[in-house]
């Protein structure tokens, strides 16, 4: 038991380290410094969504707003840009964006007690469909070159590790990841406790909003543009990198450490497909694969 109860634990960091090694022995053009940055500058953010989607489904909750809102973000960001924004004021708009689409989750979550599932798909409609009206259905390019710096793979990685330091402090160091997961682990055990159980959902889903606007003010950095069909299929992988790295979609159990190792997996999955030149349609299916797969694991481990 112990064995296993190991295994379930460090399994996506050894899965990981072993398709590190097999990529590299099977392709040549997988250990070389660009496209070992590629794949850091593409993953970080699917690892910044799929960190604020961490504390959502450490709840038992999920949310499907996060692509949308990364497409929402993204042009919000450009359109203060090209009216004479500087930087961070376009970055602030853009993570206010996801900051304030995730409390309204929040809200309709526990005001209106309906499930996350429902509310965040009516918002994922919601949201795009505001990112096509906001632009007309266009995309806003001639963006100032100091703004695509923010993509670069240092600026990534300093904005994914912040995330992720701060995302670590709170559920590991704080009372208040503590409640999160007792959230998750029996809500009702949780309110009887005296833990504010409506507050602790306000709270993850303002987090995950606001992830997912710090990501999409990336994305837009990405493409020097705001793209309103950015972001589509994000909630995918997101979700995916989450349960691979081990968090239950039951709520209670995972880590964010093991959701930064879920998303380097499948983001060397979709590099190594690109490298095999899978078509598109083919990687669709594998990622659909990946993500039963990773359901499927984790049933096993809610018998750990």
């Amino acid at each position: 038991m112990k064995i296993r109860r190991w295994l379930s634990r460090y399994a996506i960091f050894i899965a990981l380290a072993l398709e590190f090694v097999v990529v590299s022995l099977t392709t040549g053009a997988f250990f070389t410094e660009a496209n070992l940055g590629n794949v850091l500058r593409q993953n970080a953010f699917t690892a910044i969504l799929a960190a604020g989607m961490t504390f959502v489904i450490l709840t038992g909750g999920i949310d499907l707003s996060v692509g949308s809102v990364v497409g929402l973000a993204g042009v919000v960001c450009a359109d203060v840009l090209v009216r004479g924004g500087s930087v961070p004021i376009a970055f602030a708009a853009g993570a206010l964006v996801g900051l304030v689409t995730g409390l309204a989750n929040g809200f309709a979550v526990t005001a209106l007690r309906i499930p996350s599932f429902l509310v965040t798909l009516s918002t994922m409609l919601i949201v795009r469909g505001a990112a096509f009206k906001y632009t007309d259905a266009r995309t806003i390019t001639n963006l100032p070159p100091a703004f695509a710096s923010l993509s670069s793979g240092v600026a990534v990685a300093a904005v994914m590790g912040v995330v992720f330091v701060a995302a670590w402090f709170v559920l590991g160091r704080m009372a208040l990841g503590r409640h999160v997961y007792a959230v998750g682990g029996n809500e009702q055990a949780a309110w009887l406790t005296g833990i504010r159980v409506h507050r602790v959902r306000w709270f993850v889903h303002g987090c995950c909003g606001l992830c997912a606007g710090i990501a999409g003010v990336l994305v837009a950095s990405r493409l020097s543009a705001g793209y309103p069909r950015a972001g589509e299929y994000y909630e995918l992988d997101a979700v995916a990198a989450v349960v691979v790295g081990g968090t239950s979609l039951f709520g209670g159990r995972g880590s964010i450490w093991g959701t930064l190792g879920g998303a380097f997996f499948i983001g060397i999955v979709n590099n190594a497909l690109n490298l095999f030149h899978v078509s598109t349609y083919d990687q669709l299916m594998v990622k659909g694969g990946v993500l039963l797969a990773a359901t499927s694991l984790d049933r096993w481990r809610e018998h750990d």
